[in-house]
């Protein structure tokens, strides 16, 4: 597996955000936590932000669709340009639909799974989607506390996409820091969404530097 640090924004200053972009140019992506305070409890930034970011920031960026309706507004995201644009299963009522809608459109198509939702219904999803996202906190919220009752899904989702073949990345977010990130990559997470562990670092860089060493160790 390769490893792919995708640090998020939402940790960053919002004021300062071209700057904050540039502070990580050792990532693989940036990830853009999309909340529109329906699906979860906060409001973040919706398509113009994105499209903004789009132009300033030489990473692709990872579009995380916290939202009501992302079958409806999913497709906009792609079209901006984003190079991943996830949705939530328990969000979404024409996944399939939306799934391919998303790769036509030129963006790798993501699904995301909160902590309580379990992997096995999905299985035959795994097929129409590019990345399997699992939440390892409560989605809303920066800055939580790790939660290692997702450590057993982890692995029996890298069971299922091993089973299928093919090329999904497994990714976590939430919680993921230098105390977490080798328990997440040892079962199975090759894609690694980090936003106060890199953005409440002094050092931007070293922090996406460090967490990339400590998840390549562990696997």
């Amino acid at each position: 597996m390769a490893v792919q640090i995708s640090p998020s924004i939402l940790s960053a200053d919002f004021a300062r955000l071209a700057d904050e972009v540039a502070a990580v140019p050792n990532a693989d992506w940036l990830h853009v936590d999309v909340m529109d305070n329906h699906f979860v409890p906060n409001l973040t930034l919706g398509l113009p932000v994105v499209e903004a970011l789009i132009k300033a920031a030489t990473l692709p960026i990872d579009c995380h669709l916290m939202i009501t309706d992302p079958d409806r507004w999913a497709p906009a995201y792609a079209e901006a340009g984003a190079g991943s644009v996830t949705i939530h299963a328990e969000a979404s009522s024409a996944p399939v639909r939306t799934l391919r809608e998303i790769r036509s459109l030129g963006s790798r198509a993501g699904l995301a799974l909160n902590p309580a939702t379990a992997v096995e219904p999905y299985d035959d999803l795994i097929g129409e989607i590019d990345m399997l996202l699992l939440m390892t906190v409560e989605p809303g919220f920066g800055g939580q506390k790790f939660l290692d009752m997702v450590l057993p899904k982890i692995r029996r989702a890298r069971g299922l996409i091993e089973r299928h073949g093919g090329e999904v990345w497994l990714q976590v977010d939430g919680g993921v820091s230098a105390d977490t990130i080798e328990r997440c990559a040892e079962a199975g997470a090759d894609v690694f969404v980090a936003g106060s562990a890199v953005y409440g670092a002094d050092d931007r860089e070293a922090a996406v530097a460090s967490l990339r060493s400590l998840a390549e160790g562990a696997v």
